[in-house]
């Protein structure tokens, strides 16, 4: 499922997961805050620290993105029809993945832009440009939706 995962990289064993992490995200603003704060006390709970500021930003881009283009417009209540976005943090030894759950079947696409102090239309290029490696992947089964997922590299403890 997370084949890209993979490239350039060991085998990535599933069940050889050292730490993960979960929360679910409101659809409001305020959730971007709440993403990076769950994100900086998990790293620091699992003394993964190292590249702290670069997955909180990534966090924040992904999450942001998924706010803005994959749940519904001012949705009525968060439940089974109206889903919440999702983040899952997993850490292997010697990398960190971050990824956003949300509704929508649309793939993210970075938009071309020339105007870097644009306040919008930067956000896949950060996160290009702090991950080692980004994609996404549609959702299987009976859920809907789509995962977008960063990768990062961790120095070997020692």
């Amino acid at each position: 499922m997370l084949k890209p995962l993979r490239q350039g990289l060991p085998p990535l064993d599933p069940a050889a997961v050292s730490d993960a992490a979960s929360c679910a995200l409101p659809a409001r603003l305020e959730s971007v805050r709440e993403a990076r704060r769950f994100t900086r006390d998990t790293l620091e709970k699992w003394d993964v620290e190292e590249r702290s500021d670069d997955v909180c930003l990534v966090v924040s881009e992904l999450v942001t993105n998924a706010l803005r283009h994959a749940v519904p417009v001012n949705p009525c209540r968060t439940d089974e029809h109206h889903p919440t976005v999702r983040l899952h943090l997993m850490r292997w030894t010697g990398r960190l993945v971050c990824a956003v759950r949300d509704p929508s079947n649309e793939s993210p696409v970075p938009r071309e832009t020339d105007d870097f102090s644009a306040e919008s239309g930067r956000g896949l290029f950060l996160v290009e440009s702090f991950a080692d490696s980004w994609g996404w992947h549609p959702l299987a089964g009976t859920l809907e939706g789509k995962v977008v997922w960063a990768l990062f590299r961790l120095r070997p403890a020692g």
